[in-house]
């Protein structure tokens, strides 16, 4: 079976990133997660235990309080421990200003069919510039 491997998707924040894809389907809270190790630490999370620093997270949106989301995802980025890029499908302004201020690629409207597609490890090109993810 030939998997499709380009997605049209909408750019967030700019920029090209290329990792491995994780995937989640629990919403996110960046403060619960370790900033050392980029190691997921929110207990009864589908990450737990997981690590998603340097790799392309996709996921449903974040959670808790505009605060915590932006200091959190501050902190990975600081420890170069934040994800290479995010794809998002309900996007919040928080998450948004974050992400463009440490300049993470962010896309969100991503075709359907790369949700039905996409498999955790695969290698994930996002191309927020040129509107297209690429499962490569």
């Amino acid at each position: 079976m030939d998997r499709k491997k380009r997605f049209k998707c909408h750019k967030i924040s700019e920029g090209v990133a290329e990792g491995e894809g994780i995937i989640s389907e629990d919403d996110i809270m960046f403060y619960l997660i370790e900033p050392e190790t980029g190691k997921v630490i929110e207990p009864a999370h589908d990450l737990e235990g997981k690590e998603i620093a340097n790799k392309v997270l996709i996921f449903p949106s974040g959670k808790g309080s505009s605060v915590v989301q932006a200091d959190g995802l501050y902190q990975l980025n600081s420890k170069g421990n934040a994800p290479k890029a995010m794809i998002i499908q309900h996007p919040e302004t928080v998450l948004v200003s974050s992400a463009i201020i440490m300049e993470v690629p962010m896309v969100d409207k991503v075709e359907e069919e790369f949700y039905k597609t996409v498999k955790d490890g695969d290698r994930i090109k996002v191309d927020a510039d040129n509107g297209y993810i690429e499962i490569l």
